[in-house]
């Protein structure tokens, strides 16, 4: 590839709900640039952009994929983006980087959940935008309809440079609000067109779009306004003038349309890439802090020092792991190293990429701008800032949801748990939205991620990345066992077995403590009923005992044992002895103490658009939650609640359910409560049959 100067690099997400059509627009792209030589079909599972397995076989984009490519004297480069809520982190990541995005809108089905979501996102980084309505071609498109959605969920003004010419089957081509000019395609997804005039059934909408048009483009420069007003009319070139500076500033939101799998509509997009969308140098510069958390400032220029930010890692087993970068300033060479300043670390590689989805296209160097890779490297992870060492720059952390579905996994094959492990944490550097913690309390490890899909992908490149398979369960739940009444009784352990026999008598009182006491052991031995050698024992056999329950195996909290009598053998007696007395009689006294079972309370934020309230608020009632608070924010409410955790294993697929996938929620622990008596049996019962199985 020849020198790319930064002023020709676009860099664009391609942001949509999932089976909106991106990675068959990303495809077309391709094809129309010469980069690869048949149209690639998502059913057909021969696309560059989803390669993974998982992809292929869900058809899918779980996860974000990058392609470089020449578009007339111009390198574009865009970021095919996951477009569901499972893999948004691998969609926030591609925002950071790019320096603007095209929604993609179905024509069908109008704009759904997470192109609004991430629709926002973008515009909240002020990223410029377009909007291309695709599926034209299938039945029931109504470009209308669509573009009347746009303006109320999507809360923007489109502008239209293109209507349709026809509709589901009878879909043709577009009219170019620019050219003024009728473009009737070939149906054989080769991109052809042939250029005509207006049809008549068309000509008046096309006149009324053209002059709203003008009207939008004269607003985007001062001296363009003033021959508006005068003449009436703009050439071509002072149009797309006007609404550069208008999609840069934000102002204005190009709309095209057409159908990706036909290839219709997607040359006049990428002209309209190149011409209209902001090259990093129009993003202006990029502010961070060096080591002392003071502010400072990088420019998109190949005289700046290097910096790079790191936005997605690919554990591969056997390339090894690829880094993938955004050039912020700088350049670099191949065969050299950088300073990652995010871990304080010298990191060395070998070949520098640009990539073509999972094809990795060697180049001597990247500028300031461009997207590029490197393989191999030790310690650098996603959302890393990479620099030059002496230069210290250190890009803000990305703040991602925390995940919202956990389940508990362990390896199908005994003897893989290292293996297990290992893999685990590579799929982590890959994707930092997941989470792995081991549960001491349940001695589970727990697998978190951001839903059902997020956590069976995970489950499935383990497989087909590292070989190893695990079982999935839904995780126990915390429970632990206390008491509300006190006892006070004797325990004695007498064995005889015609040698030295054993022999250790206690007494000892059990009283509950308060909430979050824990344990407290009480030594009120006077006159030496229990020999000082042997107190230690007592108090071990009472802490061993408190691992597992006698009412329902759980572990105990919340109590007090105090030692205040016994007896002892001059020659029997032994620690042993004693321990197993102490441990007897915490059993028998725990049930005499009228035992309960505690449940793990949860903090709960529920993010909720207000037609949703009703429907939320019912079922966290449901589910014998606590309402204990509202806060508005922007047109949604966020309900604070306290909730058992035993209710809310499978919260996540729920709410999105009842509200079209529109609520996310947050949760931290809060503290223990008695479970309802109500419920008490039911679990002693389960953690019995459990036991058994075992």
């Amino acid at each position: 590839m020849k020198e790319t100067h930064t002023e020709q690099i676009r860099n664009v997400a391609i942001i949509a709900h999932g089976s909106a059509g991106k990675t068959s627009l990303a495809e077309a792209m391709l094809f129309n640039a010469g980069v690869v030589n048949r149209l690639g079909k998502v059913e057909e599972g021969n696309t560059v952009m989803d390669f993974l397995p998982e992809e292929i076989s869900r058809q899918i984009s779980s996860s974000a994929a990058t392609a470089t490519f020449p578009w007339k004297n111009h390198q574009v480069n865009i970021i095919d983006t996951p477009g569901f809520q499972d893999f948004i982190s691998d969609a926030l990541y591609s925002l950071r980087v790019s320096d603007a995005v095209i929604g993609i809108i179905s024509g069908v089905s109008g704009v759904k959940v997470n192109t609004e979501r991430l629709w926002k996102k973008a515009r909240d980084q002020n990223l410029p935008g377009a909007l291309f309505i695709n599926k034209m071609d299938r039945e029931r498109a109504d470009f209308n309809k669509a573009i009347a959605d746009v303006e109320k969920t999507l809360k923007t003004r489109p502008v239209l440079l293109q209507i349709p010419i026809g509709a589901e089957a009878d879909f043709k081509g577009v009219v170019d609000l620019i050219s003024m000019k009728a473009c009737l395609y070939e149906m054989d997804g080769s991109g052809k067109f042939t250029e005509h005039d207006i049809p008549s059934d068309l000509k008046e909408m096309a006149d009324d779009y053209r002059e709203k048009l003008v009207e939008f483009a004269a607003e985007g420069d001062d001296d363009l306004v003033e021959k508006y007003l005068e003449t009436g009319e703009l050439t071509d070139d002072e149009v797309f003038h006007g609404l550069r500076a208008g999609v840069i500033a934000g102002d204005i939101v190009p709309v095209f349309c057409g159908s990706a799998t036909l290839n219709i509509g997607v040359r006049k997009l990428l002209d309209a890439v190149v011409a209209l969308m902001p090259s990093p140098i129009d993003r202006g510069a990029v502010t961070g802090t060096d080591s002392k958390g003071a502010e400072v400032v990088r420019n998109p220029s190949a005289d700046e020092p290097f910096a790079a930010f790191v936005y997605k890692t690919l554990a591969d087993p056997y390339a090894g792991k690829l880094t993938i970068f955004k050039v912020i300033s700088g350049s670099l060479k191949a065969d050299s190293g950088f300073f990652n300043a995010s871990r304080d670390a010298k990191e060395r590689f070998g070949n520098l990429f640009l990539l073509q989805g999972k094809k990795q296209v060697n180049v001597p160097q990247v500028t300031a701008g461009q997207l590029a890779g490197v393989a191999k490297l030790k310690e650098t992870r996603t959302g890393d800032t990479l620099t030059a060492e002496g230069q210290p720059f250190i890009l803000p952390p990305l703040s991602l949801p925390e995940p919202s579905l956990s389940y508990a996994i362990k390896p199908k094959s005994k003897g893989d748990e290292e293996k297990v492990s290992a893999s685990l944490a590579r799929l982590l550097d890959e994707d930092p939205s997941l989470r792995v913690r081991r549960d001491e309390a349940t001695r589970e490890s727990i697998l978190s991620g951001m839903g059902q899909q997020h956590i069976e992908v995970t489950v499935e490149r383990l497989k087909s990345k590292f070989g190893v398979e695990v079982e999935m369960a839904i995780p126990k739940i915390p429970y632990k066992e206390t008491i509300k009444g006190k006892t006070s009784l004797q325990s004695r352990y007498k064995k005889q077995t015609g040698g030295r026999g054993q022999f250790g008598d206690v007494w000892l009182e059990i009283e509950p403590l308060p909430r979050g006491g824990e344990f407290e052991f009480v030594d009120k031995i006077v006159g030496g009923a229990v020999p000082r050698q042997y107190i230690p024992a007592v108090e071990k056999g009472l802490r061993e005992s408190l691992v597992e329950g006698a009412q329902a195996g759980y572990p105990v909290t919340d109590v007090r044992v105090s030692l205040y009598d016994g007896s002892y053998h001059a020659v029997d007696s032994s620690e042993m002895a004693f321990k197993i007395a102490a441990s007897m009689g915490f059993k028998k006294g725990f049930m005499e103490c009228n035992p309960i079972i505690l449940e793990p309370i949860v903090n709960m934020d529920v993010t909720v658009p207000d037609d949703f309230m009703g429907a939320v608020i019912g079922d966290l009632n449901q589910r014998r939650g606590k309402v204990v608070g509202m806060d508005p924010r922007d047109g949604v409410q966020v309900v604070k609640a306290q909730i058992p955790m035993a209710e809310i294993l499978t919260y996540a697929p729920d709410l999105r359910s009842m509200t079209e996938g529109r609520a996310s929620f947050v949760t931290s622990f809060s503290h223990y409560e008695e479970v309802p008596a109500h419920l008490t049996g039911k679990i002693i019962q389960e953690s019995a049959g459990k036991k058994e199985k075992e």
